[in-house]
């Protein structure tokens, strides 16, 4: 199975990126892409993600440190998320890599 990203825009200002698929590999740096070019995401739907790997989760870490909201993440995927903001948060890595990753 691939990831298939839809761009939902709803009103004005209101962007929400619904994931579907795996988040694995490449596909994380097309969705880093992604939030690159969107100033105005507030959402990530991972209601249909049935698969992530690491870098998939350190980006749904910094995508929401940065106020991006996951919305229907499924259990397993919020733990991870939890536990990579927490790591994130420890090393004082996220000032650094907020940079890096600007508009995520």
């Amino acid at each position: 199975m691939t990831c298939r990203i839809d761009r939902v825009v709803i009103g004005t200002g209101l962007l929400i990126l619904h994931i579907c698929g795996q988040i694995t590999g490449k596909d994380v740096d097309l969705l880093r892409s992604l939030l690159e070019q969107e100033r105005s995401v507030v959402a990530i739907d991972l209601k249909d993600v049935l698969l992530v790997d690491r870098g998939a989760v350190r980006l749904l870490a910094l995508s929401e440190l940065d106020g991006a909201e996951l919305r229907n993440c499924p259990a397993y995927i919020r733990e991870w998320v939890t536990r990579e903001r927490a790591v994130i948060n420890a090393s004082g890595q996220w000032v650094e890599a907020s940079e890096d990753t600007e508009g995520v």
